[in-house]
């Protein structure tokens, strides 16, 4: 499995949209959705601005593209998709100094 913190937030125009506001209710399910499949391992909103934080446990790349892209309302969001990494994965022994 390959995690990733995805940040996620609505696109600056698309909040002023009437269709956002009305596919939202769908977006938010489609997001239940992913956290009972455990697609969706944490999830967390952002205080003090708009949007989240997810952590995906996924197969591969195209799994978790599939999982973003499949919001109904993907197309009025932004990701910034950060890999990750357990501390255990690294030795330190092939480290140079």
């Amino acid at each position: 499995m390959a995690l990733f913190a995805v940040l996620v937030a609505p696109l600056p125009s698309s909040q002023v949209l009437p269709e956002f506001r009305r596919m939202l209710p769908d977006g938010f399910e489609y997001h239940r959705k992913l956290i009972d499949e455990g697609v969706i391992q944490h999830s967390w909103i952002r205080v003090g601005t708009q949007g989240g934080l997810n952590i995906y446990d996924v197969e591969s790349h195209e799994q978790l593209l599939k999982a973003l892209y499949s919001n109904p309302i993907s197309h009025h969001l932004k990701f910034e998709i950060i890999p990750l990494a357990s501390p255990d994965s690294f030795d330190p022994s092939t480290w140079s100094e």
